[in-house]
């Protein structure tokens, strides 16, 4: 029996690790039950070294799991792992009176696994850059960016839009391809010069290239990403690319001029392309089957400047323009009328421009 004060006012109270407030001789109380029951609390030898091996051996499995988890599965396998270990220490205070530290082991597995989940976030978001990157050669960069932000994109169907849609193709190209016949690697090589030259022009000016059809490329203003000027933009970017076609023939004439062995010279090709222009409603979005779909064009004014280019090589001019197209940029650029034609498949004749 032990006797002492426990009012209040006397200030002998003291703080426990419970979080409460025990009067002195109730602690020897408790203290004194513990020596006569033999369940004192102890702390053993061994707890820093279970502690410290328990930290490693977690952030060994967590350093060789995370990266191959997912963010919910990491989640899940670190709120296991500090459960695990605080029941476990939990059970030897109740059972044994043993005190293994539950706090410190269980802090640091929390902040290696948000390390590594953070890790693990940067290295994923600089795979997504590559893969957007990559992504951003097959299609529109704008394409891409928009799919990134809005993925319920990726379905079937498309919106009716205005559109100034281009088709260019390589004047002579069967002439050109045969004399590759025996070097079809150069002619590869040959083509995707020309086709970086025009895809630059089409991509400085905010079009869209569709598709490369051999020689031919397919491109489009006003989507998917708005653009006001569209027509405008188009032909500027049509007569970039014949400007850049004229510079790479000079620069292909003078590096054939270089060599001197006339075997190794070889046959010296100029280029000269057709462009055709025209503007108008159509349906453009995701069009093919549920495997596999393109982000494409639709309508009359797609068939239109796919017939216009066509007619580029008998009428002499470079880039022909529909009535619609020359009608938005007839005020700032030069234009000059040429023909009113029923060209191939259409019942309406067409009033078709040259521009300069």
């Amino acid at each position: 029996i032990l006797v002492g004060t426990s009012a209040i006012g006397l200030e002998d109270f003291r703080a426990t690790p419970m979080g409460s407030l025990m009067a002195g001789v109730e602690i020897h109380a408790q203290v004194v039950e513990n020596i006569l029951t033999n369940q004192m609390l102890v702390r053993p030898n061994y707890a820093i070294a279970v502690e410290l091996l328990t930290i490693l051996v977690v952030g060994l499995i967590a350093i060789a799991a995370v990266p191959l988890l997912s963010a919910s599965w990491a989640f899940f396998f670190a709120a296991l792992i500090v459960i695990a270990y605080v029941g476990g220490s939990y059970g030897a205070f109740h059972e044994y009176r043993l005190l293994i530290d539950p706090v410190f082991p269980s802090f640091t597995v929390i902040t290696l696994f948000i390390i590594l989940a953070t890790f693990n976030y940067l290295r994923e978001e600089k795979k997504r850059r590559e893969i957007r990157s990559a992504f951003g050669q097959y299609v529109s960069p704008d394409l891409v960016s928009q799919l990134a932000d809005q993925p319920e994109g990726l379905t079937l169907g498309g919106e009716t839009r205005e559109l100034s849609i281009l088709f260019s193709d390589v004047r002579g190209f069967t002439a050109i391809s045969e004399s590759f016949k025996e070097n079809p690697q150069g002619l590869t090589d040959l083509m995707n010069q020309f086709l970086t030259v025009l895809s630059n022009s089409i991509l400085k000016f905010n079009g869209t290239i569709d598709k490369f059809m051999g020689d031919a490329v397919m491109a489009f203003w006003n989507a998917p990403v708005p653009h006001e000027n569209h027509a405008i933009s188009s032909c500027e970017a049509a007569l970039e690319m014949l400007e850049n076609v004229d510079l790479l023939n000079k620069e292909k004439a003078e590096a054939h001029a270089a060599i001197e062995n006339e075997e190794e010279r070889g046959q010296l090709h100029q280029i000269n392309i057709g462009i055709g222009i025209n503007s108008g409603e159509c349906v453009v979005g995701n069009m093919g089957s549920d495997l596999r779909f393109d982000y494409t064009c639709l309508g009359d004014p797609v068939n239109l400047a796919s017939r216009l280019e066509g007619q580029s090589k008998p009428y002499g001019v470079s880039i022909i323009l529909g009535q619609a197209t020359a009608a938005y940029v007839k005020e700032e650029m030069a234009t000059l009328e040429i023909d009113r034609l029923r060209v191939k498949g259409k019942q309406e004749p067409e009033t078709i421009y040259g521009l300069f």
